[in-house]
């Protein structure tokens, strides 16, 4: 006998639903026109590809379907389209030349709930968003970070005693460094220590933006009508950690600004984004100056774990490739005589450095896939339908077909670490414009990418100049190092490794020790340099 529920049997049921999805697939293919989505696996009813997502370093799996399906691709989860993109051009076509077009984040279900819609490089596409995102280029165009230099060569000078005194805690320092380094130049303040309330909430922030991000990380992301059920069920417990993420976004980003704006009023401020904004916005309105409170909490909860990565892949390299760090020096030690620290000033006499500097950002990127992009409305792309709201994925890691940066063609032996490739046959640094898809595309492009290159620029140049870096010691240890690999989702870092860190000479111990107490950004009897 069929079970029944108010009249209705289980076969009529199932025969709703079925006919539901019929109607479903028909309207939604008069809406294509006929026209298809971009190729992809088959998908199980309702569901669609859900079970094709990979739960961690996504890049790779794409660059498997990527060598199957081609340059893009598509997967269906829910009614979501993911449309997967794998070479320049229809990453520039698409993000870039029609970003109109494709300029809108994605909702993150958990990041409503914390009230995270704020942050800079996740906005949806709106005024406020726009509001925010000038103030940062205003900011930080390469005009105005000049006028951070100095609190950068202190950050950095700091960050050189620090490994002095206590090397094997390297991860630690980078993270310091850079930590300190955004506050400073968001909001002029010196932090003093890694105990710092400053630091450590936004560091306590950063974390969780970061963890829960991707659809896997929080079940309300994956499904997100269970905002909606009581606290009280289990399985809910989403919703305080998303109380407690709002409370420390907000604290992160509030309570520093009303630090910096009393210094402002006192005269005592250094040069800092927040001075650069109060001189030039265009009105003392409530809207404006949220959009620089939310511009200058994003610079540094969302630049942090980057350039961190970058330079935790820089000393890798160095364990890794002795013979590229003692080209690095030699060059160093040409400009600098071994007798002072080096400078910004000395950056275009050092094309090598300056080569491996880049090659780093190649070599081990740190955001693989961006940040996904959404469509505004719908578009049609050589002959493919993407619907509004599609989530666009540029897979830089793509290492086979039409690869961004790994393609063997354009980077022979692509797993090798090799500054040469941004040298000219006379030994010139040259630049490669494909790289700044390392920073994103079209109107989303990172804000701080000209901070961010410029700072692990002087701090290469100063450890090289100061440090020699080796293998660890045991074997174990020296495995860890070849075997490293970038790890996460969101956010791709080396795993944790060990390296030796030693001073390059008696020498170097006096450079750093003479700058061991440089002024803070704060202090006036210095001059920016």
């Amino acid at each position: 006998m069929a079970f029944s529920l108010s009249g209705w049997t289980a076969l009529d049921l199932v025969a709703i639903i079925i006919f539901a999805y019929v109607l479903n697939a028909f309207h939604d293919r008069r809406k294509r026109g006929g026209l298809p989505y971009p190729p992809g696996p088959k998908g199980l009813p309702f569901m669609g590809n859900l079970f094709d997502i990979p739960l961690e370093n996504s890049w790779v799996a794409w660059t498997n379907l990527g060598k199957r399906y081609g340059d893009i691709f598509s997967l269906n989860v829910f009614g979501q389209l993911i449309v997967v993109v794998q070479s320049p051009k229809i990453a520039y076509d698409l993000l870039d030349k029609r970003s109109n077009k494709y300029s809108d984040r994605l909702p993150i279900p958990f990041y409503e709930l914390a009230g995270w819609q704020w942050i800079t490089s996740l906005a949806r596409f709106g005024e406020q968003w726009r509001l925010a995102r000038r103030s940062l280029e205003r900011g930080m165009r390469p005009s105005a970070i000049v006028n951070y230099r100095h609190a950068q060569t202190a950050k950095v000078h700091t960050f050189l005693n620090h490994l002095l005194q206590d090397p094997e805690n390297f991860a630690d320092h980078i993270a310091y460094l850079q930590g300190s380094l955004l506050i400073a130049v968001a909001y002029g303040i010196d932090v003093k220590g890694r105990d710092d309330w400053n630091l450590t909430t936004v560091q306590k922030a950063v974390h969780l933006i970061t963890t829960t991000a991707l659809p896997n990380a929080v079940s309300v992301n994956m499904f997100p009508f269970l905002r909606h059920l009581p606290e009280w069920l289990p399985g809910m417990g989403f919703k305080s950690l998303a109380r407690r993420g709002h409370e420390l976004a907000e604290a992160s980003i509030n309570e520093p600004w009303n630090t910096f704006k009393e210094a402002a009023a006192q005269g005592t401020a250094p040069e800092c984004i927040g001075l650069h904004e109060l001189r030039e916005r265009e009105s003392d309105s409530d809207e404006e100056e949220r959009a620089v409170v939310e511009a200058l909490g994003s610079l540094y909860l969302a630049g942090s774990d980057t350039t961190s990565g970058s330079l935790l892949a820089f000393f890798l390299m160095l364990a890794r490739y002795p013979a590229i760090q003692e080209r690095a020096q030699a060059e160093l030690d040409a400009v600098t005589g071994r007798t002072r620290l080096p400078t910004f000033e000395d950056r275009p006499n050092l094309p090598y450095v300056n080569a491996l500097c880049k090659e780093v950002l190649r070599w081990r990127m740190v955001t693989p896939l961006g940040v996904p992009h959404t469509s505004i409305e719908d578009d049609v792309y050589e002959g493919y339908f993407i619907p509004k709201g599609s989530l666009i994925v540029a897979n830089a890691w793509y290492m086979a077909i039409s690869a961004m940066f790994r393609d063997p063609t354009v980077y022979p032996d692509p797993e090798t670490f090799n500054p040469e490739r941004f040298l000219t046959a006379e030994g010139q640094f040259k630049d490669d414009p494909r790289l700044n898809a390392i920073f994103g595309f079209g109107k989303r492009i990172c804000p701080g990418r000209f901070l961010a290159e410029s700072t692990i620029f002087l701090t290469a140049a100063m450890v090289l100049s100061t440090f020699f870096v080796g293998r660890p010691k045991g074997s174990s240890e020296q495995a860890a190092i070849d075997n490293n690999v970038n790890v996460g989702q969101a956010i791709a870092q080396p795993q944790p490794f060990q390296c030796s860190i030693s001073p390059r000479s008696a020498m170097a111990e006096e450079l750093i020790a003479a700058v061991a107490e440089t002024p803070g950004p704060g202090d006036k009897d210095v001059n920016p340099v």
